[in-house]
């Protein structure tokens, strides 16, 4: 059913952000080969979560209709955001990367 999509996305993509956040904290400390294998985790369940979110769109786009539903918008919302803040996490991974090299 389309909740029951809506919540595998919802749950890869929070932990998608837990794992975002762990690298970024990781990077803080200098452990960036560690923080580089956290991104590639968080990386691996965003694309869990897009995928689900494409088993819906293709489903549409083959004639499927489904009612709207404010679980699977709230969804769509989150792997959004999620995926925002991974692209900024990457970019203040390398900042920190050159600050740390630059301090040394």
């Amino acid at each position: 059913s389309l909740n029951s999509i809506a919540m595998k996305l919802i749950i890869h993509a929070g932990n998608a952000r837990n794992l975002a956040n762990e690298a970024f904290d990781l990077a803080k400390d200098r452990k960036f080969e560690d923080s580089v294998n956290k991104m590639k985790e968080s990386n691996s369940e965003i694309v869990q979560a897009h995928n689900a979110q494409t088993e819906v769109i293709q489903a549409e786009a083959g004639g499927e209709e489904y009612e709207y539903s404010p679980l699977f918008a709230h969804a769509q919302d989150t792997l959004m955001t999620v995926s925002t803040e991974i692209n900024m996490i990457y970019k203040f991974i390398e900042i920190l990367k050159i600050m740390f090299k630059e301090c040394n």
